[in-house]
């Protein structure tokens, strides 16, 4: 077995440096990270009361009402109350915010094509495919929760099966 780094030491400066370069762009469209990680959760097509949110995108539920006022006050998300709860307010993105988050999308991609730009073709596609096998692994199996190995259908599983290079 060859030593490497572990890999939060690799991702870590990695992670630390695009979110550097996300920042410019997110002020100049009037976003905080977390209104683009709100954007991003409303416009994947759920919508879900602001405790789900919260819970979904890893945010304190009571923290994330400023971010929630604000996008409201620009006109990026509706908040209305839910007919079954009054207690609960129901999230949409408007059309404005879908737009936002779009643009505010394409400009990070873009910077990151230039990046991946670095890497030859066979590795760039293996890189994304492991990122994305990787990043859709439960919390609990990342932390040290059971495998789910003997799932034929588990990212772990897909990962096994697409890291080839062509």
């Amino acid at each position: 077995m060859t030593s490497r780094r572990d890999l939060a030491a690799m991702l870590q400066p990695l992670l630390q440096s695009l979110i550097a370069a996300e920042l410019p762009v997110l002020a100049k469209h009037g976003l905080s990270m977390w209104g683009y990680i709100v954007l991003g959760a409303l416009d994947d097509g759920a919508v879900r009361t602001q405790a789900a949110l919260a819970e979904t995108i890893g945010a304190d539920k009571t923290r994330i009402i400023t971010t929630l006022d604000k996008l409201q006050a620009d006109g990026l998300i509706t908040r209305e109350p839910d007919p079954r709860d009054r207690r609960a307010r129901i999230l949409a993105i408007t059309d404005e915010g879908r737009a936002t988050r779009r643009a505010v999308r394409a400009e990070i991609q873009a910077n990151e094509e230039r990046l991946l730009a670095r890497l030859p073709e066979a590795d760039r596609q293996g890189f994304l495919r492991a990122l994305q096998a990787l990043s859709l692994l439960p919390r609990a199996q990342i932390i040290g929760g059971p495998t789910s190995e003997e799932r034929p259908d588990s990212p772990g599983r897909l990962l096994g099966q697409g890291w080839r290079r062509h």
